[in-house]
């Protein structure tokens, strides 16, 4: 299926992560996430229940009950949720949460670790009908980037719900650069789990906080290629 002429509602998530700065110069003191506590700053208009809200941070928990899963923060990572949503139609897309290991603009010498939760409206992709389906999109705008594919989607066990994962690296100077994309089709939307870290071990780590509210913790990747 031909999802290009799409391309321009694709993947807030991927092409915030992408466009960003990988590198952060070490954190400076007291520097962290923005608040212990989050709600969301918007809420459904009255009448539109199939519209996610952004869902809450509290105690560096993130929850959304509208898909039905939670992340947990990583302690003392910068939450950069608010500057990163618009004032679009979140019916169509929308960043649920974005925080990274070190503020993004800095510059340094490690990869800048990251995780930012999207969803986007099916209806934005022609013909869209698994998750799987997304991949294509993706994996084009992904390549395009300078990364290269190191597991081809699959099967990711997410409790009673079925999501589609892919791994990629990147080479960044002396270091690589590793994402993974986890995908969900649920109620209408597309809701991606994007990750990137400095090493294979810790993209692992950082799904692992990723929660659904009837399942387990997702299960780790087959063995790279």
């Amino acid at each position: 299926m031909d999802f290009r002429l799409c391309r321009t509602n694709y993947s807030i998530a991927i092409l915030t992560l992408l466009l960003s700065i990988p590198l952060a110069t070490p954190q400076a003191p007291g520097l962290a996430r923005q608040s212990s506590s989050k709600s969301s700053a918007k809420s459904s208009a009255p009448g539109k229940a199939s519209t996610p809200d952004l869902g809450t941070v509290v105690d560096s928990t993130y929850r959304n009950t509208f898909f039905g899963f939670s992340y947990q923060v990583p302690f003392g990572w910068v939450d950069r949720s608010e500057d990163m949503q618009d004032d679009g139609d979140a019916g169509k897309s929308l960043v649920l949460l974005a925080v990274f290991e070190r503020p993004p603009e800095a510059t340094g010498d490690t990869v800048n670790s990251a995780v930012v939760i999207a969803s986007e409206s099916v209806s934005a992709y022609r013909g869209l009908k698994t998750a799987a389906d997304y991949f294509g999109p993706l994996t084009e705008v992904t390549l395009s980037q300078g990364f290269k594919v190191v597991n081809e989607p699959f099967d990711f066990s997410g409790g009673a719900n079925q999501l589609v994962r892919g791994d990629f690296s990147k080479e960044v100077g002396t270091l690589t650069m590793h994402q993974s994309s986890v995908v969900l089709l649920k109620k209408g939307y597309v809701v991606s789990f994007t990750v990137i870290g400095g090493s294979e071990d810790e993209v692992e780590e950082l799904l692992e906080k990723l929660s659904f509210s009837a399942g387990s913790p997702s299960r780790r990747n087959p063995k790279s290629k």
